[in-house]
């Protein structure tokens, strides 16, 4: 067999280029061996010679052969000149085709996570009138800023290493505080978790309590954060009728297959915003521990009630271990921070510590000393205490508007709190095109009937104003108003 010959003028050195000259020719002989221009055994030349030919100092040419032979690209031999390695094949000479050229498959799972599970028409993209969106003009930045400052002086400790999984105990603490104060949900420390979102504890408790097959109850329509997580797990899906008082489980009938977990949103229902009775609570409760279900309560929105009193949470009113209870500053605060949290039983601390751990969901630990912080100075409660009746006037415009511009085209549903609400069409419509076709006119609202599991879900949309101002609701029903009346309705 041939030898294999080195080819001249293959390195081509850029002298006043921020690269010293040594890299460079490393990356050249590198990327030659890489594109198969130097084939493996080639024999290159003496760092002097080569030094000589590239004008270049004899310890540049030294420095860049020391960094290829410690890669094991060349070899070098006492007496004898430097070689490409033997059986160094170039890039991709030796894989093995793949089975199409669509590259790798998903596998089942994979086709599941990764679908849009929420359907066509859910608003991706940032715009007005966006369901689930606070409002960034009320946000106390440079209050937040100084928090954000402190946590970055202060927290010097082993805090910011491998520990934490699970939340930072100051958080927790102010957390606990909160919730005994305002949500009757009685809870140690060490009982609460700190996560990324919602979905990530949705996604987290699903893995642990169930295996692929077994049947939850989800509320129809209901919340798509908690299908996803669902339909991700292989779960059954049945769905749990709601009402003007939120879900009733006395509608669901016998219970052949009991469920392992029943997902709800009893403080402000999800879309539709009805909040729960105390009876309905209780009989919920009942329902859950005949079957032995472990009850989801996300207390959606609960920061923000407009009228009465506030009804005690379903943990407040369940026996140990038979409610885990979720919430999260995504509404309340910002999207953006990342910080969720949920309440679990003792007996699944641990459990869950690690699972975190393995799964990686846990928060950013100096978002969550800035939060503690912003908690325990009181700034917390000042901003849920500016913002509420701001959200009601916001609230009560946009569905003043609504009744206003489209009469007895569209019912709207009760202004109870939320940072959105429900309107729904009173003639067949296809809520999926006009959704599509606001946003297209920069209004990110989504289509009601993406929230049912059955395909007779009930049309309309999601509408957000809790950042919207007058201009963003008044030109946002105009829109909807004229798209009513043309052919993307129908």
């Amino acid at each position: 067999m041939t030898e294999p010959v080195f080819p001249e003028g293959i390195l081509s050195l850029k002298r006043s280029g921020e690269i010293p000259l040594a890299e460079q020719i490393y990356r050249g002989f590198r990327e030659a061996v890489r594109t198969g221009l130097l084939r493996s055994g080639t024999k290159l030349p003496s760092t002097r010679r080569l030094a000589v030919s590239l004008n270049v100092g004899r310890n540049t040419v030294n420095t860049a052969y020391d960094l290829l032979q410690a890669e094991g690209v060349i070899t070098v031999r006492t007496g004898a000149a430097p070689r490409v390695t033997e059986g160094l094949l170039p890039e991709g000479s030796n894989a093995r085709p793949m089975a199409d050229a669509g590259g790798p498959r998903l596998s089942r799972r994979g086709q599941t996570l990764s679908a849009n599970l929420r359907g066509e028409g859910w608003a991706y993209r940032q715009g007005g009138l966006q369901p689930g969106a606070p409002a960034l003009d009320l946000f106390p930045y440079e209050e937040w800023a100084r928090c954000l400052r402190r946590a970055a002086r202060l927290e010097r400790s082993a805090d910011l290493h491998y520990q934490n999984f699970a939340g930072l105990q100051a958080l927790k603490q102010q957390i606990a505080r909160h919730l005994a104060a305002e949500r009757g949900v009685r809870a140690e420390p060490e009982r609460i978790l700190i996560t990324s979102s919602t979905q990530a504890s949705l996604t987290m408790l699903t893995q642990v309590l169930t295996d692929p097959g077994d049947e939850v109850w989800l509320e129809e329509p209901g919340y798509l954060g908690a299908r996803t997580a669902f339909s991700g797990a292989a779960l059954t899906i049945r769905p749990l009728p709601t009402d003007g008082d939120g879900a009733d489980a006395s509608k669901m009938g016998r219970l052949d297959t009991p469920p392992k977990l029943i997902y709800v949103t009893p403080s402000h229902h999800y879309p539709l915003g009805a909040r729960m009775p105390l009876s309905r609570r209780l009989a919920l409760l009942d329902v859950a521990r005949t079957c032995g279900a472990v009850i989801l309560e996300d207390d959606y929105d609960s920061e923000f009630l407009f009228e009465g009193r506030p009804v005690a949470a379903l943990h407040g009113l369940a026996d140990e271990g038979q409610v885990v209870y979720l919430g999260t500053f995504a509404k309340s605060l910002l999207p953006g921070l990342r910080i969720a949290y949920c309440v679990v039983p003792d007996i699944l601390v641990a459990p869950l510590t690690q699972t975190m751990r393995n799964i990686g969901c846990s928060a950013n630990v100096q978002a969550q000393a800035a939060l503690a912080r912003f908690m325990d100075s009181g700034a917390y409660q000042k901003h849920l205490k500016q913002i509420r009746p701001v959200y009601l006037e916001r609230g009560t415009l946009l569905a003043e508007t609504l009744k206003h511009r489209l009469g007895n085209q569209v019912e709207v549903a009760p202004l109870t709190g939320n940072v959105q609400l429900t309107v729904m069409f009173r003639e067949p419509v296809n809520d999926i095109a006009v959704a599509l076709a606001m946003q297209d006119r920069g209004f990110a609202v989504s289509p009601l009937s993406n929230c049912y599991l059955s395909e007779a879900g009930r049309p309309g949309l999601i509408v957000g104003f809790a950042g919207a101002n007058p201009r963003q609701i008044e030109e946002g029903v105009d829109a909807l108003a004229g798209l009513l009346g043309a052919d993307v309705a129908c």
